[in-house]
């Protein structure tokens, strides 16, 4: 008796999709076989091959059509955030190399986006998906593993499939980072203007900045921490809130550099100085942060890096060819500059 994976369709039946299905493989990885690319593993070509040659596939003759690029496609959720041009740069920049091409969609968090976004997904045949920070994960791996499209995740909102790979920061340890050398200058009242809690990233920052706290006999006071959404608006709304209490911080860590400059400019619009009259340590390290007044200090997070890196592993992932983990964390760095000094007597 023949099982489903070897019982031959009738010759001249057999789709490719079939084929990548009985293989375990996706569409793009069984084309790229029949084409005779040399980007897939041997294993997986082997395995593609004998089914080939088993169901009597034949390829249909398109003599002057060239061979088609790889094409991967890089989703988010939103696009007005420098934040997410560090992570264009590096999918960019590792895609060229790799001669793969690249269409950025952005699908503001709106279901009618995402099924818009995979019709047309559908339509260019995508090799692979880089998946940034979406909430609608569950939903786009279901519709993508249907369609036998390799995921990679940068970033996730919470904990993704078991079968996701994942790319992410040392987002604890940075939060660490930020609070321990506040105070290490001596700052005792350290304020946080946290991220959407929703966000993985977000409540890792805040355990990192809680355990700095308790690592040093104090614990979190609540009056302290503040919610943005990593935008400057956010930023500036949250210090002005902490300026009103009766007794305001004397140095602040904002969870993403964009929320340290409008924090910056909440302390501009009340006559006070950086660092004279507050501290303010930041994350993301943006380009733009290095030339802001004071220049900032920050937690470096490698965005470029995570962009390279998922698109190395999502053309892995196209080859038939497994990460060599499915969870990877890459490390933050403090930098420090100018925005950061110990406090004032008069504090």
């Amino acid at each position: 008796m023949t099982t489903d994976e070897t019982a031959p369709a009738p010759r001249g039946k057999v789709t490719i999709t079939e084929i990548a299905r009985r293989a375990g493989v996706s569409v793009p990885t069984v084309s790229r076989v029949v084409n005779g690319r040399s980007d897939v593993a041997p294993e997986t070509r082997a395995r593609v091959e004998d089914l080939l040659r088993l169901h009597g596939y034949r390829k249909r003759p398109a003599p002057s059509a060239p061979a088609r690029a790889t094409l991967l496609d890089l989703v988010f959720n939103d696009l007005d955030s420098p934040w997410a041009v560090e992570i264009i740069r590096g999918v960019e920049e590792a895609a060229h190399a790799a001669g793969a091409g690249t269409v950025v969609s952005a699908i503001h968090g709106r279901s009618g986006d995402a099924r818009e976004w995979l019709r047309n997904l559908r339509a260019r045949a995508s090799d692979g998906v880089i998946l940034v920070t979406s909430a609608l994960e569950p939903t786009l791996h279901e519709q993508l593993r249907i369609l036998g499209v390799p995921l990679v995740v940068v970033d996730p909102t919470g904990s993704p499939a078991f079968d996701t790979p994942t790319i992410g920061a040392a987002n604890w340890s940075g939060g660490l980072a930020a609070t321990e050398h506040l105070l290490s200058l001596g700052h005792r009242r350290i304020g946080l203007i946290a991220g959407p809690p929703r966000l993985l990233c977000s409540r890792a920052r805040f355990d990192g900045y809680r355990a700095a706290l308790e690592a040093a006999g104090l614990g979190v006071d609540e009056s302290l921490v503040v919610t943005g959404d990593f935008r400057p608006e956010s930023g500036c709304t949250g210090c002005t809130a902490l300026l009103d209490l009766p007794e305001p911080p004397t140095a602040l860590f904002a969870a993403s550099d964009q929320m340290a400059l409008g924090a910056i400019e909440a302390l501009r619009r009340r006559g006070l100085r950086v660092p004279e009259d507050m501290s303010v340590v930041g994350f993301d390290d943006l380009p733009e942060v290095r030339w802001s007044a004071p220049p900032l200090t920050t937690v470096r997070q490698p965005l470029a890096d995570m962009g390279t890196l998922a698109v190395r592993t999502v053309l892995r992932l196209a080859r038939g060819e497994q990460p060599d983990s499915p969870r990877v964390e890459l490390g933050t760095e403090l930098v420090v500059r100018s925005s950061t000094a110990p406090p004032t007597t008069a504090q």
